[in-house]
């Protein structure tokens, strides 16, 4: 039996695999996939694919990028949206196209989303809800939401994850992580940005979507962190009614967070809201460490009252108090004009493979710098600001981690709708008191001596291993098993033209034996015949001429004559 689902596993894999290529190349990807050397990998049948290349123009290569992927489906779709928050990684009119990828698809029947909930709530829906609508309120690529109430007589959504849908992601997501393998080892401008890490995080957000029970736990998890704060509401979730497959909340109602029409016929001041809105996210980022990613307007409701309602938790970020005070400093670094204190703040939220000119890092930085300085801060944008931050490292070839992307996402989207609800809405001087109070925190005497003592701790640990461990280099040394590894970094291109050299080489070592052998035959008059000339010479002497023009060709069409 396992073997039959191996055999199954394989059938799908090639065949997602022509697929996905036969798309790419449709969009005018053959030459990126022929550069990549895909040709190596794939089996013989989507070889010919490769060679199917067109002319497109290159000005249309980034709606090209988006028509494609929504043609790959919903894994790619999914992979697209996350690329559309690095802007270190794409150009703006990459950025700008891979935005407009919409998640939405048809909703599948109301009889798999009852076979689901049955199967995993251990009962048929009718059993285990009063009611329960057939029709989706909403479908994504990940879930589809339900509305019902609860046998207690409780307004509730259901949301039910599509079926098949951890197969599918399976199978693309190994099919990407080949293509960014290929990509690292091919494409010299992408090797540093380490394409496989980039899809390494992309299963890990996908991974996390689809966890629903993980989505319940960011959801207490936020309530907890505001359970002081009289204006914050998330749904409740019924821990009864819900598995790692389906998930029951309460359901809230109330007015969009963008309908300040709508507010205002509800009392409530459009300005205030802003205002709130603010609040609750620079506590999340400055303050907790984990915030709400997905701030668009319809997950964010109004309630009666002025509470905020918090909806769709598939998508959140944290970030750890070491970032938290970078971010913290880069910020302040601006508004004070400390270019020095900028660039370090800037290393310190990053990662590299080799540290940067910091001349050359600090001259950029002073240069973006002088956009934001001289300006009222009421005309700052702050999202705008950090996205141009984390763009001038990634021209120095500095990672930043990709949490920061998405919390930039998130403070883009809010500043965005909070200037609509109050078009003199300032977040920097809305950030100011948060930033100052992070960095305070910092050397407070609590958090000096939890610094000190987990120094402390790591000191001994390391005196008390340092023995043991001492021992067992020594041990493995007289054995002869020592064994030290070193990397060596940047001899790609040396080692692909010493494996062309060597290709040649033999190449040319064939053609000159098949010459001699071809000599040989003629020479001893070797039968058979055609007219009265040796045909297996004659024949060499042709094969040796085919062969010699092609390596000619080959040299040639590389420019290495």
């Amino acid at each position: 039996m396992d073997g039959l689902q191996a055999v199954g596993r394989t059938y799908r894999h090639l065949s997602r695999t022509r697929e996905v290529l036969a798309i790419l190349v449709k969009h005018g990807f053959g030459d990126l996939l022929h550069v990549m050397r895909v040709d190596r990998w794939v089996e013989t049948g989507p070889r010919g694919l490769l060679r199917k290349r067109a002319v497109f123009d290159a000005a249309e290569r980034p709606t090209r990028v988006r028509m494609a992927i929504e043609e790959l489906g919903p894994t790619f779709i999914k992979a697209g949206q996350y690329l559309s928050t690095r802007s270190d990684l794409l150009p703006p009119d990459y950025l700008r196209e891979l935005v407009k990828l919409q998640d939405s698809v048809p909703p599948f029947p109301a009889d798999e989303a009852r076979a689901i909930v049955a199967r995993e709530l251990g009962a048929p829906a009718v059993e285990r809800f009063e009611s329960f609508s057939g029709r989706a309120l909403a479908a994504a690529s990940i879930a589809q939401v339900h509305e019902a109430r609860t046998a207690d007589g409780e307004d509730v959504v259901v949301k039910i994850e599509r079926p098949g849908l951890r197969e599918t992601v399976a199978t693309d997501l190994e099919i990407m992580e080949r293509l960014a393998a290929l990509a690292e080892r091919h494409l010299a401008d992408w090797r540093w940005r380490r394409p496989t890490r980039i899809v390494a995080e992309i299963a890990r957000s996908l991974d996390r979507e689809m966890d629903l029970s993980l989505e319940a736990a960011h959801i207490e998890r936020f309530s907890r962190q505001f359970a002081d704060d009289p204006t914050v509401r998330a749904p409740r979730v019924r821990r009864d009614l819900s598995t790692p497959r389906v998930l029951t909340l309460e359901r809230l109602e109330g007015i969009k967070a963008d309908d300040a029409a709508a507010l205002e016929r509800a009392g409530l001041d459009p300005r205030d809201v802003a205002a709130t809105l603010a609040r609750h996210y620079l506590a999340m980022i400055f303050t907790h460490g984990f915030f709400h990613a997905d701030p668009h307007p319809g997950n964010l409701l109004v309630l009666p009252g002025g509470e905020i309602g918090y909806l769709d938790f598939g998508m959140t970020g944290r970030l750890d108090r070491r970032t938290r005070a970078a971010l913290g400093e880069a910020v302040l670094a601006v508004v004070e004009r400390d270019e020095a204190a900028l660039a370090r703040a800037l290393l310190d939220l990053a990662d590299y493979d080799e540290e940067p000119d910091r001349a050359a890092f600090e001259a950029d930085v002073g240069e973006l710098m002088d956009q934001y300085a001289y300006r009222p801060l009421s005309e700052w944008r702050l999202g705008r600001m950090l996205e141009q931050l984390f763009q001038t490292t990634s021209r120095h070839r500095v990672r930043v981690p990709a949490e920061l992307f998405l919390m930039v996402k998130a403070v883009s989207e809010l500043e965005s709708l909070a200037r609509a609800l109050d078009p003199s809405f300032d977040a920097v001087g809305a950030a100011a008191p948060f930033i100052r109070r992070a960095l305070a925190e910092r050397f407070s005497p609590a958090r000096l001596g939890e610094g000190l003592s987990e120094t402390l701790r790591g000191a001994l640990s390391l005196l008390s291993s340092a023995p043991s461990d001492l021992r067992e280099i020594l041990r493995q040394a007289r054995r002869g098993r020592l064994l030290i590894e070193f990397e060596h970094k940047g001899l790609e291109p040396t080692v692909a033209s010493l494996d062309k050299v060597g290709s040649r080489l033999a190449f040319a070592i064939v053609l000159a034996a098949l010459l001699v052998a071809s000599s040989l035959l003629l020479h001893a008059n070797v039968p058979p015949y055609w007219r009265g000339i040796s045909a297996l010479g004659l024949g060499g002497y042709v094969i040796s001429g085919l062969m010699s023009l092609w390596l000619l060709a080959a040299i040639v069409r590389h420019g290495r004559l």
